[in-house]
């Protein structure tokens, strides 16, 4: 209260009397008294009310009402000063805390010893005592026994494998092949490429490739737009196969050096309409990392190695750009496909955009030998603007390829038949991503109960669900292809194939911590991938294949439709009956013309909940496992984006690959050792028995 307010006193009657505020004068002298006595007498009241022209009650009341005010200002500064002081000691515990969570030995890499090693040398010295006194009793026995002195047994060589190195000689176990080399241990390899990137263009190669790119642009748009006699339908299925005397001819091929010898020429053309407009799909196609996004079961790498020509103003017509990607097959048997190459986009019409690749050579490349090469020629796409939101995209795939090594034979189907990167797959998959990208924008999902709590995310909080869920599946599908990022190692397993096992580090946010081993094989099953695909999305079924959950039936409790097909969804998932009532699969099943995906890992509830209240779900830390589909490619009928009336392909058969990771330890020097291969050895092949067995066909 101010020392300078009004006052209202109880007169005789009852009644309150307001009398008016003090003046400067009065409250100047009455503060002057107050540092000198805070607490006056009756006497000195009556003084200040003489002075002052004050009753001694408002004398009074005023010291009564500056105490009170004084005190109270007083508990603000001491509460001010203890807040301080205990955030200061919070800071430092959480500090305290971390520094020796994380505190390591320098020496080993692990947990600090919690003993004196002075206490534990000193009992390993009475052990020893104990033990030479044993030793001393029983050669006395002995030594009666046999009639003479037994001779003093050799000191016995401590036993050494290192943590790496299983393949010693004499060791061996069922299950692991004596060959195996397990120093397997590399960084992230996200940042490895292959390529002698130069630091830049110099002037002089620059027209060059300006050269390169609008001869291939021309080249795109001819082939894309003519027909018959260079593109001729499959009896078959329909496809367009390209004609290649045809195309020598129009294209002046002889004059072309092949840069293999004994290569072999994939084309493929296809078209498709796209639930997204032209100018957002050749931003994307222009953006390596926005191109990674859109196709992340494809792309394994991209990275723009440099911007040659920016475009018009607000416009990527024109732009041209050097770029590198590595494309893969969800598999480790299958080698990856390296392309280093320009990307040039033009406006053709108003409403038509075409985009262009061609491949580069730099001077040195041929020395890396990697076991697939490859070579794009001028391949590319059309995007027609549709009125209704919708883009047309006619694509083209034109390459040699010179394979190494030979393709393993459950693949060669696929790979030979132009399945693995041709057009169909490109754009079977464009069609699905862009579905999912539309379908940020649809209302959210159905509130469902978790533990007594109602889940209902907010439009954030689904939309955060959907990146949590694509960041999983990136994840998964960069840690099982056969990147030249990764080194896998062949254990003996299921079949052929073998279980393939790969060491990496995790330090990026949004993962786990430590050293995370990957393991997968492969296998084919005479059943179609739809039916496979059912199996793995139907969490009533998933009792029958999930080792890990110990015959445990989940119960989905969340979804959200991610494209027109059913099958492309996201799920969260409960356990029933399994007492991690704070632990949920998060799942995301993945289907189109090309194959299908089914990628799901363990999330707290915490991290759901922050997730679906739309907080940024970067740093949810998930390590997914899971399998993909591919149709065989054993029979041609029903594969193609546009007159495919099976939308999972009609081969006989399917190839599906199983992939787990496992955290196999939080500290970054960790080894790998034998009890880690045999635990994920074994789990995938319990996986693989209990998936032939529900489905029928167990001596596959």
């Amino acid at each position: 209260m101010d020392s300078g307010d009004e006052q209202d006193v109880p007169d005789s009657q009852g009644r309150k009397k307001r009398y008016h505020r003090h003046t400067p004068r009065q409250i100047q002298e009455l503060e002057s008294m107050f540092k000198v006595c805070p607490h006056p007498d009756e006497k000195q009241r009556k003084q200040l009310s003489r002075d002052l022209g004050l009753e001694p009650r408002q004398i009074k009341f005023w010291f009564q009402n500056r105490r009170t005010q004084m005190k109270a200002q007083q508990e603000r500064a001491d509460n001010c000063l203890l807040r301080a002081e205990n955030d200061k000691i919070r800071c430092e515990n959480i500090a305290m805390r971390e520094a020796l969570r994380n505190v390591i030995c320098p020496s080993c890499g692990g947990p600090p010893p919690d003993d004196d090693p002075y206490f534990d040398e000193q009992n390993l010295r009475m052990e020893n005592a104990k033990l030479k006194e044993e030793l001393d009793r029983v050669s006395s026995l002995a030594s009666k026994y046999l009639g003479r002195p037994i001779t003093q047994l050799p000191p016995v060589q401590p036993m050494s494998i290192s943590s790496l190195d299983l393949s010693v000689g004499g060791y061996s176990h069922p299950g692991i092949s004596p060959s195996l080399d397990l120093d397997l241990l590399c960084q992230s390899s996200s940042s490895a490429f292959p390529y002698p990137f130069p630091a830049s263009m110099s002037e002089l190669d620059k027209p060059l490739m300006v050269e390169m790119a609008t001869g291939a642009m021309e080249e795109v748009i001819r082939v894309v737009q003519t027909d018959e006699p260079l593109w001729v339908k499959s009896g078959s299925d329909g496809r367009d196969i390209l004609q290649l005397e045809t195309y020598d001819r129009m294209f002046q091929r002889s004059a072309r050096q092949l840069r293999f010898s004994d290569t072999r020429v994939e084309a493929s053309r296809d078209s498709a309409l796209v639930v997204m407009n032209a100018v957002t799909l050749v931003d994307m196609f222009m953006d390596a990392s926005k191109w990674g996004e859109l196709f992340p079961t494809i792309v394994s790498k991209a990275r723009t190695v440099e911007v040659l020509a920016a475009g018009m103003a607000g416009s990527r017509s024109g732009s041209l750009v050097l770029m590198y990607e590595e494309l893969q097959v969800l598999s480790p048997v299958v080698p990856t496909r390296d392309f280093c190459f320009l990307r040039y986009c033009q406006q053709i019409e108003p409403s038509v955009w075409a985009v262009a690749d061609v491949s580069v050579d730099f001077p040195g490349d041929n020395q890396l030998a990697p076991s697939s090469r490859s070579r794009r020629l001028p391949s590319g796409c059309l995007i027609e603007e549709m009125p209704n939101g919708y883009s047309k995209v006619t694509w083209v795939e034109h390459m040699e390829i010179e394979e190494k090594n030979p393709i393993h034979a459950l693949f060669r189907d696929l790979i030979d038949g132009g399945m693995a990167f041709g057009a169909q797959r490109w754009l079977a998959t464009l069609q699905r991503m862009c579905e999912r990208f539309a379908c940020l924008n649809v209302a959210g999902i159905p509130a469902r109960d978790i533990g007594g709590k109602e889940l209902a995310p907010s439009p954030d909080g689904k939309r955060s669900m959907m990146k949590l869920a694509q960041r999983m599946v990136t994840n998964f599908c960069a840690n099982v292809g056969a990147s030249n990022g990764h080194k896998w190692t062949t254990l003996s397993g299921v079949n052929d194939v073998g279980v393939r096992v790969t060491l990496h580090k995790n330090t990026d946010a949004g993962q786990p911590n430590g050293v995370v081993l990957s393991a997968a094989t492969s296998i084919w099953l005479p059943i179609s991938a739809e039916r496979i695909f059912s199996f793995f999305k139907d969490e009533r079924t998933r009792t029958q294949w999930d080792v890990l959950s110990n015959g445990n039936t989940v119960q989905e409790v969340a979804h959200i439709t991610n494209g027109s097909h059913p099958g492309n969804c996201i799920s969260l998932l409960r356990g029933l009956n399994s007492g991690q009532n704070t632990m949920l699969i998060l799942q995301e099943c993945c289907t189109d013309a090309s194959g299908s995906v089914v990628v799901y890992s363990p999330v707290d509830l915490p991290a759901i909940n922050i997730v679906m209240s739309g907080e940024d779900p970067s740093y949810v830390p998930i390590l997914p496992s899971g399998f993909t589909i591919l149709p065989d490619g054993r029979s041609a009928g029903g594969y193609g984006a546009s007159s495919s009336s099976n939308p999972m392909g009609g081969s006989a058969g399917s190839l599906v690959t199983v992939a787990f990771q496992i955290l196999m330890s939080s500290l970054p020097s960790a080894k790998l050792n034998l009890e880690s291969v045999m635990t994920v050895n074994n789990l995938i092949g319990t996986t693989v028995q209990q998936i032939k067995a529900a489905l029928s066909c167990p001596d596959v």
